[in-house]
């Protein structure tokens, strides 16, 4: 089952109060972790994403902890589901990872742990903003089906490693992450098609591919910025 948790792997309840809100998320802590990848998930979606738990399901087992998050409150989803107005709202979602981000580094289990950001949709957008905000804290981005294009003038920004994950039949979305890659500043940076998969990846092995992606990405760039990295 998608998200389960194995024997060894702790995956807890955990409300982050940023200002005048409070935000709840799951902790998954597998033994010895290597880093820690925070999800950003896109509109109209939620930590409980059965594709976004299979994913942090494959990176707990590579010694990766996860923190799956809602980035809106209860209240203001509810909201968001009939005017629709937060969902494009970049900037809150973004200010709202990195406050995540800081939560995580004053929590002992991941104080030390280097942090990457797995957005999804909206969430890619908002992820390479935070990204671009705080570079000495985030060491990797893998963006799902995400709009990078979102992130506007701060795409020139990044410098952490980047990888833009799209199906190769979301031809909308395909065409503007090819545009985003080429204004992403980020040394490190790659687009990869996953053939024949739509946006939510629904197709047979098409969300396994994009998981095995993301784990050899965090696998290879978590690790902690070097001091003084971020100019």
């Amino acid at each position: 089952m998608a998200g389960a948790t194995k024997p060894g792997l702790e995956d807890r309840l955990v409300r982050i109060a940023l200002g005048p809100v409070e935000l709840e998320g799951n902790l998954g802590l597998p033994p010895e972790p290597a880093g820690v990848v925070l999800f950003a998930h896109g509109s109209g979606s939620s930590r409980h994403s059965p594709r976004n738990r299979y994913v942090a399901r494959v990176l707990r087992e590579a010694r990766l902890a996860t923190l799956l998050i809602d980035l809106l409150t209860a209240e203001e989803e509810i909201a968001e589901a009939r005017t629709r107005h937060l969902r494009f709202d970049i900037g809150l979602l973004a200010e709202r990872l990195v406050g995540a981000t800081r939560w995580l580094a004053g929590e002992p289990a991941t104080a030390d742990l280097p942090v990457g950001y797995f957005g999804a949709s909206t969430g890619g957008g908002a992820a390479l903003v935070a990204a671009a905000e705080v570079p000495d804290r985030v060491a990797a981005v893998v963006s799902r089906g995400g709009r990078p294009d979102l992130a506007g003038e701060a795409l020139s920004r990044v410098r952490t490693p980047t990888l833009l994950l799209v199906g190769g039949r979301d031809t909308t979305v395909l065409s503007l992450n090819q545009e985003a890659l080429a204004q992403l500043a980020a040394p490190e940076k790659q687009l990869a098609v996953v053939p024949k998969a739509t946006h939510l990846f629904e197709e047979p092995g098409a969300l396994e591919e994009v998981a095995r992606l993301a784990s050899d990405w965090f696998r290879r760039y978590l690790r902690r910025p070097t001091p003084g990295s971020a100019g």
